[in-house]
């Protein structure tokens, strides 16, 4: 692709299934944070606790592709901690995007040739309610909780001091040179 120029991105339209969006049933005064690749996340943020602040505001919606993806998680997970007691439904989707291309140093006797290219970007879409939603739709996730991690081995919470007995008989010992030892090899070598 060095020596190709991309003209133009063009985006099709969203592979997700159905055409009303990932929510259909969303209600209407719901707030739909778009998430781009260069968003600040102070900035979303800062807008949507501020959004959901308000009593008429019972939903929000956050959206990225691509590389915005990680982003938008991000910003759902701290959201979640800021404002407890928030159901959240998460939703797959693909978007077509076409991308042409055209030769940089077009020859004399050659047209430029034109190259097209369809790329599937994936996507997500994280609804975030105040109410209740649905427990048996997929991507739902209900307040509080969180993903189980294996609990780490339990380990000796009692601190010791170094001169504690007990301290030092679990404790590697390192290994210290001689008193001897160590100076004799540093005056070998002394005129």
């Amino acid at each position: 692709m060095e020596n190709f120029r991309k003209v133009r991105s063009e985006e099709g339209p969203e592979a997700s299934g159905s055409g009303a969006g990932p929510f259909a049933d969303l209600a209407p005064g719901a707030v739909h944070m778009r998430v781009k690749e260069g968003s600040k996340i102070r900035n979303l943020l800062a807008f949507a606790t501020a959004s959901m602040a308000q009593p008429a505001t019972r939903a929000i919606v956050f959206s990225g592709c691509g590389r915005a993806a990680t982003k938008t998680v991000t910003c759902v997970e701290i959201l979640k901690r800021r404002l407890a007691g928030l159901h959240q439904v998460t939703r797959l989707r693909y978007r077509s995007v076409r991308e042409v291309w055209q030769s940089l140093p077009p020859g004399p006797d050659h047209p430029p040739a034109s190259l097209s290219v369809l790329k599937n970007v994936p996507g997500l879409a994280i609804l975030l309610s105040k109410d209740a939603l649905d427990p048996l739709q997929l991507g739902y996730q209900p307040p509080g909780s969180r993903p189980s991690l294996p609990s780490p081995p339990a380990a000796p919470t009692a601190k010791r001091g170094p001169g504690d007995p007990a301290a030092e008989e679990g404790a590697p010992k390192r290994s210290q040179p001689e008193s001897g030892a160590g100076d004799e090899d540093r005056t070998a070598g002394a005129p």
